[in-house]
């Protein structure tokens, strides 16, 4: 799962940063409005937090512009500004939910994978297709009787394809929600994490599609 993170405090930014990552985030992090606005245009990204106090341009016109343009990206805004009038026009101007700093890393984990869910259409915690689940905050799989928790990386394959079940995904879109910018793709990373997965939850949870990708099956 990759996310944008969009702060220009060095200290929120590194913490936050470290924390994702923590939590099997494939992080890119920006630290001014215009960078962000050109980023997003790219689409690489499936979830942003945003701060709004952001030098050159502001939090709020990159939230404006990015709903203008059509890109319905889950937003998390985290920002300072804790008046009820500014929460009501960051929601207004689009964003999927707001979190006043400081604030507990947990919350922040949480308000994320919520947004993320209600992006992808799952009210329900858990990520399944019927026959394979997964818990997003404990990173666990289930497979019939089989639970196992997943390393960071075996979480992001699976979750990328838990979210769109039936869908094939290439080696490149899989390789952009494991890594971020500045990380070196290692040389058949997705083969080793589905022989990983495999192993773990049974040879027949993930198809491997000739010469396209891979994908789970459809919901049951």
């Amino acid at each position: 799962m990759r996310i944008l993170l969009v702060e220009d405090d060095a200290m929120i930014g590194e913490a936050t940063s470290i924390a994702l990552k923590d939590a099997a985030y494939a992080v890119d992090w920006v630290r001014d409005g215009a960078t962000a606005g050109k980023v997003l245009q790219n689409g690489e990204h499936q979830a942003v937090l945003l701060d709004l106090g952001l030098p050159g341009r502001d939090g709020l016109e990159v939230l404006r512009r990015l709903r203008q343009a059509g890109n319905a990206v889950p937003v998390l805004v985290i920002t300072a500004r804790d008046g009820v009038d500014d929460r009501i026009k960051g929601l207004d101007f689009g964003a999927d939910d707001y979190l006043v700093k400081p604030f507990a890393v947990d919350e922040l984990l949480a308000r994320l994978r919520a947004i993320i869910r209600r992006q992808g259409g799952h009210a329900a915690p858990l990520l399944s297709n019927g026959k394979l689940s997964l818990d997003p905050a404990s990173h666990e799989a289930r497979c019939g009787e089989v639970v196992e928790r997943l390393s960071a990386r075996e979480f992001s394959l699976l979750h990328a394809l838990l979210l769109r079940p039936g869908a094939i995904l290439t080696r490149d879109e899989l390789e952009e929600r494991i890594y971020g910018w500045n990380e070196e793709v290692e040389s058949n990373v997705i083969d080793v994490l589905i022989h990983g997965l495999r192993r773990k939850l049974g040879a027949a949870i993930i198809k491997n599609v000739r010469g396209a990708g891979w994908m789970v099956d459809k919901s049951a």
